[in-house]
């Protein structure tokens, strides 16, 4: 009865939550492993939400085109890039980075979907698959390459690289959108995690900001926010989970 009721819960707190920017569409193409590339053990994120935190980010930030958009958790890349397919005309290089260099390699292969070279090598790759298994599902994921190459209208700039979030990374430019879903519960192993790890990572991302960078953090409701170095500009709870936006103080308010 309880497993029900925090079902109930968390259907309906996701329902009637006001979504601006997250369109109520079907993203059945987005189905990590369907097209995009998938391993055991790597987490993803809800499309629709993931989108809706990316349009509030983008509202704040002075920036609307030629976005730099980074992850320091990146994992196997999928919040980067569905956000990528949906974004075409707002982003121009997603970075990721993640302490697992093992994800960081289904990152990169799903990175690549977003130019042309790298969709058309998925698809002849599904192609091979329907031929040797002539599953229905393997038709299905070929439409759905088909679709989201039809979506591509730049070939998006990315970068994806090894890095512990809660030390010092090494961008070569700094972001103007940081989106993280940060590492929790028994699904996700966040190597050198502590109690205060929220705070340790704002730390390093303050580093790696520019004074108009906008973070959006997604995390669950027992973690929290207390570093001063930012201002929030909006929370939000989800089910679950819950998301802050954030904003680097000046210097002289740090």
């Amino acid at each position: 009865m309880d497993d029900i009721i925090s079902y109930i819960s968390i259907y309906y707190e996701v329902q009637f939550m006001e979504y601006k920017y997250g369109k109520n569409y079907n993203y059945e193409n987005f189905s990590s492993g369907r097209v995009l590339y998938h391993e055991s053990g790597i987490t993803n994120f809800p499309v629709r939400l993931a989108q809706e935190i990316y349009g509030r980010c983008l509202q704040y930030s002075p920036k609307k085109k030629n976005i730099y958009l980074y992850d320091c958790c990146c994992g196997g890349g999928y919040l980067l890039t569905v956000l990528g397919f949906l974004n075409q005309d707002t982003i121009e290089k997603i970075i990721g980075s993640d302490i697992n260099y093992e994800s960081l390699d289904i990152a990169k292969k799903n990175f690549s979907l977003l130019n042309f070279d790298g969709i058309n090598k998925r698809i002849s790759e599904i192609e091979q698959m329907i031929v040797r298994y002539q599953k229905q599902s393997h038709i299905e994921a070929k439409q759905g390459a088909i679709m989201l190459k039809n979506m591509i209208r730049n070939n998006i700039e990315f970068e994806a690289f090894e890095a512990d979030a809660l030390k010092e990374i090494n961008l070569t430019t700094k972001p103007d959108i940081i989106i993280i879903d940060v590492p929790y519960g028994d699904m996700v192993l966040w190597r050198g995690s502590e109690e205060n790890a929220i705070d340790v990572l704002l730390d390093t991302l303050y580093k790696t900001c520019h004074t108009d960078t906008v973070i959006g953090i997604c995390m669950n409701k027992k973690q929290k926010v207390r570093n001063d170095k930012f201002i929030r500009l909006e929370k939000q709870q989800i089910g679950k989970r819950k998301f802050e936006i954030l904003r680097r103080r000046g210097i002289q308010n740090a």
